[in-house]
């Protein structure tokens, strides 16, 4: 710029910041969970070999690949939020007119150079309503994470109860095809001492070629189970073993208008509300002013000017975004109450499911199980006396075993129901991830 033109504008940038348009970035807190700035570091290396549920959770939580996603999509919309607190940039124009004709004008006679600043005012409500909905958005965008969290944790109770009855169910089948081993064995003995006819020495090997499939298909099922646990970690090689249990804490009283999925809907009812207020406003009128200096060559003289710009609203007054966000307000506050209805009906059914499975378990622990077991020993010992035959003991030894199965069916069952509990009661405060 040439150095006569200086001093006029630095007097026009003056002026220019003396409007709205040198705005500072707000950084006033927004609605939504706390979620921790910056990247998350996802954990690497092998799983403990012996796994707990209390560690699958604290695993989960530095490893999950779906939880640095999570992460990752609330730092962009903090990134977007911060861009939409910031104002319109000013223009800088220059102009030089009159040069290069004919007569008076030949060459650089006759040039008027003209520098000048403008800027968009920004009054029509614009900057108020990108910041609402870039709020909006962000406390959305926590609210996903924090539900990411939850279902993650949900996963894992889940899978870890999965993995707890198939470790229960392969003791049982060894145990299973251990007295069926015996069983056989007896059974040939009887057989050979001509107290048993051959065909219940045939009939005991068969029940020990099932125990021994069974046996088989526990220690796959078995194996399966620990490998999607570890999958869930984004691990290849599984833990060696589930320890302890898969029981919670008893779950604390849920309401579903406080539940993260009704939470995150009434956000985006929010962001739906908060896109209409954009869409008027992006309708308003919306005014540039500016200023400069002008510079005439032929009598090296200098004049301020000044110049307002305002769009005329004939054609478009963005009446089609209005209506279009309109709609999607209706439609957000639909999805929301059928969020609420949903949610209101999966915290009742897993109530339900998690009453029945606790009468399951303590029958079954109570008097099913010392019942069962009771009549295998007399079955076993009325065998060897002579005194019942070997049908009768293969039925008390199928008693007992599908008795040891229900209970751990449920135990899983118990345990999914409060997972399922545990999952609707999160909060959006629980968001605390291990670093």
């Amino acid at each position: 710029m040439h150095p006569m033109f200086a001093p006029a504008m630095a007097a026009a940038l003056v002026a220019i910041s003396a409007t709205p348009a040198a705005a500072q970035v707000d950084n006033s807190a927004v609605a939504g969970p706390t979620v921790p700035s910056g990247p998350l570091e996802v954990r690497t290396g092998p799983l403990p070999a012996v796994l707990t549920l209390a560690q699958a959770l604290e695993e989960a939580d530095a490893r999950s690949p779906a939880l640095a996603a999570a992460r990752a999509d609330v730092e962009a919309a903090r990134g977007r939020l911060r861009q939409a607190r910031f104002r319109f940039n000013p223009v800088l124009n220059v102009a030089v007119e009159n040069f290069a004709g004919t007569g008076p004008y030949t060459g650089f006679n006759g040039t008027e150079t003209t520098v000048s600043v403008n800027q968009r005012l920004d009054i029509g409500g614009r900057r108020k309503a990108r910041m609402t909905l870039g709020e909006a958005e962000l406390a959305a965008q926590e609210y996903r994470f924090a539900i990411a969290r939850a279902n993650l944790g949900q996963q894992v109770r889940n899978l870890f109860a999965l993995g707890v009855a198939a470790r229960d169910n392969l003791a049982l089948a060894r145990d299973n095809e251990n007295r069926a081993r015996e069983l056989s064995r007896v059974a040939r003995e009887l057989v050979d001492a001509g107290k048993e006819p051959p065909l219940r020495g045939l009939r005991a090997q068969a029940a020990l070629a099932q125990a021994t499939a069974a046996l088989r298909g526990a220690e796959a099922d078995e194996i399966a189970s620990r490998r999607s646990l570890a999958a869930l970690f984004g691990v290849d090689i599984p833990p060696a073993e589930l320890a302890g249990s898969d029981l919670l804490t008893p779950p604390t009283p849920v309401d579903a208008m406080a539940t993260l999925d009704v939470r995150l809907a009434e956000a985006e009812r929010v962001i739906a509300d908060a896109q209409l207020r954009q869409a008027r406003a992006e309708g308003r009128l919306d005014p540039s002013v500016g200023v400069g200096v002008r510079q005439l060559r032929q009598t090296g003289d200098r004049a301020l000017i000044a110049s307002l710009s305002v769009p005329l609203p004939v054609f478009d007054r963005n009446q089609g975004n209005v209506a279009a966000a309109r709609s999607g307000v209706q439609g957000a506050e639909a999805r929301r109450n059928s969020v609420l209805a949903n949610t209101q009906a999966e915290i009742a059914n897993a109530r339900a499911g998690l009453a029945a499975a606790e009468a399951r378990v303590a029958a079954l622990e109570g008097s099913g199980i010392g019942q069962a077991r009771e009549a295998l020993r007399l079955a076993q010992l009325s065998y060897r006396a002579g005194k019942s035959s070997l049908l009768e003991l293969l039925d008390a030894q199928q008693a007992f075993a599908s008795t040891q199965g229900e209970l751990i069916a449920a135990r899983r069952a118990r345990a999914e129901a409060q997972a399922t509990l545990a999952r609707q009661a999160a909060a959006a405060d629980d968001v605390d991830l291990s670093q």
